[in-house]
């Protein structure tokens, strides 16, 4: 490998391995989750006693929204009209979240309630509607899992999709305003968010600034690899020296933020790296998105049945999230992506 290789000379078409990446994400999220859904909120998870407090999933969420930040910059910068981005978005993320929402209340309502069922039925717009929203989301329902060790909550994966969304909201203001392609700009909203990482350790912010830090930090990383990826070079001993950096500064205010960037570059580095029997994978769709969003309430449904093995439970879940997953890929999120295409 050459040492002037930047990212712009690798990331080029489609073929890479993030179908795949995501979907080992995903599939992390519910193994981490199957602890605390199986033995209690206070369970520990994979990886939390090494990273100092972070989870597998947490892990694995910064991987998330740092891709996004990389694929998400780069559809605005290169799309030509500001309206088919904010469709794309939207058609990208709702149809599957109404889509679980809808069959969770179904099911909910239907085998699991120990509610009146008029008052099941009398909350569930209301459930509906705010999950839709992101912004003011409801986490349980009458009469469902409460008796489960993790309590009553049905999808506590839905969290993370409102700082997606704003994310989202930040890339379409930086590209209205002109300032994507102004480096100095970059650099100043990224110290920002860096700031605000370090200050997030130091005072400990309110829950969803502080959720904001952590989460539009590996985004705006993301972002920021693209935008400047004819100057930022490409290859593993970066990615190694990244991760050293970080783990020397566990336990300091510095280890949040140099993790994100340690993560966000080696995901993109192992995204874009060749490739070979990976790339068969993509042949199958990105399963990502429905396993993510339909792993939690599984996962409760089979805590419900009295696993409390977090062995077991994933093991049950892992089959019938995927298989959701699959259907929803090719029923709801693929038909949804080509309506985008199709009206381009």
């Amino acid at each position: 490998m050459r040492p002037t290789e930047t990212f712009s000379s690798v990331a080029q078409g489609r073929e890479n391995n993030f179908n795949l990446i995501r979907m080992i994400a995903a599939t992390g999220v519910l193994v981490s989750h199957a602890y605390p859904i199986s033995l209690g909120p206070d369970a520990t998870q994979p990886l939390q006693k090494w990273l100092g407090g972070t989870t597998l999933g947490a892990v694995c969420v910064i991987s998330f929204f740092a891709i996004s930040g990389f694929f998400i910059t780069k559809s605005f910068d290169r799309g030509a009209d500001w309206r088919r981005f904010i469709k794309a978005r939207a058609y990208r993320l709702f149809p599957a979240l109404v889509l679980v929402l809808c069959l969770t209340i179904l099911v909910a309502g239907t085998f699991v309630t120990t509610a009146d069922p008029g008052l099941f039925w009398q909350v569930t717009p209301t459930y509906l509607i705010r999950n839709v929203s992101l912004a003011f989301p409801i986490y349980d329902l009458p009469g469902v899992f409460t008796d489960n060790p993790y309590g009553p909550a049905i999808n506590g994966s839905l969290w993370t999709l409102f700082y997606e969304v704003a994310c989202y909201l930040g890339v379409f203001a930086l590209g209205v305003a002109g300032f994507l392609r102004r480096g100095h700009m970059i650099m100043l909203f990224l110290a920002a968010l860096i700031g605000l990482s370090i200050a997030d350790e130091v005072a400990s912010l309110p829950g969803r600034l502080s959720n904001f830090a952590d989460l539009a930090l590996p985004f705006a990383f993301g972002g920021t690899i693209y935008m400047m990826r004819d100057r930022i070079p490409f290859g593993p001993l970066i990615a190694v020296s990244l991760a050293l950096a970080a783990l020397f500064s566990l336990g300091t205010v510095m280890f949040p933020m140099l993790l994100s960037l340690a993560i966000t570059y080696t995901v993109l580095w192992i995204g874009f790296a060749h490739r070979g029997p990976a790339l068969v994978y993509n042949r199958l769709g990105d399963y990502s998105y429905g396993t993510y969003i339909f792993a939690f309430p599984i996962q409760q449904l089979v805590a419900a049945s009295g696993v409390t093995s977090p062995v077991l439970n994933m093991t049950l879940a892992l089959p019938a999230t995927c298989l959701c997953a699959v259907l929803s890929w090719h029923l709801v999120e693929a038909p949804a992506l080509a309506r985008v295409r199709h009206t381009a």
